[in-house]
């Protein structure tokens, strides 16, 4: 199975990517819902909870895991790429690689949570493809907590989002980084705030082609994966926004299994 975590239910617009490149692979889902957001919390503790959610999913039988959260994979990523045996995927350098290619300045903006701001890792990544280009990067540290109570139209959000955005339209940005897989749910708010000229990537859509990549490179690993189309979305706390959020990033009525993972 295809495993996929997140510290709430934002990173399920992955497993919904997923979904759609790969219709026939078997996804497992980790919603971390009791302990969201992490990007307020330490290093330690960030990693100690991405490798729970990493065990978890093998418990399962994940054979491949996508770290579907930008905080876990910035503070945790590579740490959980040396330390297990199966492949680890994140959400950052799919949507790096797509940023580059699509900017014509070399100004490129990101928003992410206070973690993976503080990580300079979108800046590095950038820069290593790119030496030329001019990293813009604002923390908001709002916006996952807005997603998980399910405040998409609010008007009490779409002022937090004007505040965050100025500076970047100020900057002159011409392609934006949604650092957060929280952050596509906002999309509808976030693009006319920016404005028709800047470019928004979804590291989505990018991780799920990286993951069809990969397993065309890997036809053992590929070959070793169900393709029955079996689907589980496991979360920490079931909650009514969750339910609500879940709900509406896939378009369906979500049955979400509540699992117990020890502190």
């Amino acid at each position: 199975m295809i495993g996929i975590f997140d510290s709430g239910v934002g990173g399920m617009t992955v497993a919904r990517a997923v979904e759609e490149v790969l219709p026939e692979r078997s996804i497992i889902y980790f919603g971390d819902v009791a302990r969201t957001p992490y990007g307020s919390k330490s290093p330690t503790t960030i990693s100690h909870y991405s490798r729970q959610n990493c065990d978890f999913l093998l418990s399962k039988g994940a054979k491949i895991i996508i770290v579907a959260c930008n905080t876990a994979a910035s503070v945790a990523g590579h740490h959980l790429q040396q330390e297990y045996d199966v492949p680890i995927m994140e959400v950052i350098s799919p949507a790096v690689a797509q940023a580059v290619q699509a900017s014509v300045s070399g100004r490129i903006g990101v928003i992410g949570t206070r973690a993976t701001i503080n990580s300079n890792i979108y800046e590095r990544e950038i820069c290593a493809l790119n030496p030329a280009a001019r990293v813009f990067s604002q923390p908001c540290p709002l916006l996952v907590p807005l997603v998980e109570e399910g405040w998409l139209a609010k008007r009490e959000t779409a002022m937090i989002l004007r505040r965050y955005l100025h500076p970047l339209r100020s900057h002159g940005v011409d392609t934006l980084v949604l650092g957060c897989t929280h952050y596509p749910l906002l999309s509808h708010m976030i693009k006319p705030r920016m404005g028709r000229q800047v470019k928004v990537i979804d590291s989505s859509l990018a991780v799920a082609h990286e993951l069809k990549k990969y397993l065309t490179d890997h036809p053992s690993l590929a070959e070793s994966l169900a393709k029955d189309g079996e689907r589980h979305y496991y979360v920490s706390d079931i909650t009514e926004a969750a339910m609500s959020t879940a709900s509406r990033i896939f378009g369906r009525k979500m049955n979400l299994e509540l699992v117990q993972i020890a502190q």
